[in-house]
């Protein structure tokens, strides 16, 4: 397996183990690794507190089917159906839909409907709720299922593929891209995050969600955001040093616990090219 790269300079100098494991954490999803032996850790960065994924198992199929099986199985309708009729206190989709509503009233588009590719879309939800809200919605997922679904059960445009495959000719471009706790399932998230300038509109904006490690291993190392599915937490410095990496400034920061429990990490990006004012 790849070494997790944030493309540091240090070169990983700096990390020491902090979380050792021998067997799956409470709440994670059992993968089929088949006969390698469960041991992982996780290496943490003294100068920008990064969290890095230390393993030499093959993950290779956990975004196939398996994925997908392990975390829906055939409940991909119904947990659909569940998380839309959670109450708004209850839901992290209703408060990521705010925040982004909000963010972009600085950003409006005439004549047109505003355009949105989410990327790693998955269960559908916040494509679905922006659609509410008068986007015209795009999402794309390696997975046939979740695309299915999001033509059938979302009403949107869905491609299927790896967005490192793809290229705007095939999928478009877009007034903002949403890469909702995505970057963290790749080995290189910088790779990733910078080939989304080429799929922007003029003055288009990135969003991006990440898991908070600084306050996430406050509460120990069972938490949800170690789980073996993450290749890197973050911390406030390190979404900085990956955005920077990748070809963006950083608008905006903000650390969030979410009604779901989950601690967050959210940020609104801009391509270096483009000199936007922040709202």
């Amino acid at each position: 397996m790849m070494q997790p790269t944030l493309r540091c300079p240090c070169n990983l100098t700096y990390c020491q183990t902090v979380f050792r494991y021998d067997t799956p954490p409470s709440g994670e999803m059992r993968f089929d690794i088949g006969a390698q032996m469960y041991q992982r850790s996780y290496l943490r960065c003294a100068l920008c507190r990064h969290w890095y994924s230390d393993n030499h198992l093959d993950l290779s199929s956990l975004y196939t089917r398996a994925y997908v099986d392990a975390t829906y199985g055939d409940r991909f309708q119904a947990t659909f159906r569940r998380i839309l009729a959670l109450p708004p206190e209850c839901s992290d989709n209703t408060a990521r839909v705010a925040r982004v509503l909000e963010f972009m009233r600085a950003f409006p588009v005439a004549g047109r409907s505003p355009t949105l590719l989410d990327i790693g879309s998955g269960l559908g939800v916040f494509p679905y709720r922006m659609k509410e809200a008068g986007w015209d919605c795009t999402v794309l997922d390696p997975d046939t299922r979740a695309v299915q679904h999001a033509e059938t059960e979302v009403g949107v445009r869905a491609f299927l593929g790896d967005f490192l495959a793809v290229n705007p000719e095939q999928v478009g471009v877009f007034d903002l891209i949403t890469l909702n706790k995505v970057l963290e399932h790749v080995v290189d998230p910088v790779c990733m995050l910078e080939r989304a300038a080429g799929f922007l509109r003029p003055q288009g904006h990135v969003y991006i969600e990440l898991p908070d490690g600084e306050v996430a291993s406050h509460h120990g190392p069972q938490r949800e955001e170690f789980f073996i599915e993450h290749h890197h937490v973050f911390s406030v410095e390190s979404l900085s040093m990956l955005a920077e990496r990748a070809g963006f400034l950083t608008l905006s920061v903000e650390r969030l616990h979410e009604p779901s429990g989950k601690f967050t990490l959210c940020a609104f990006l801009a391509p270096k090219s483009v000199s936007p004012t922040a709202p």
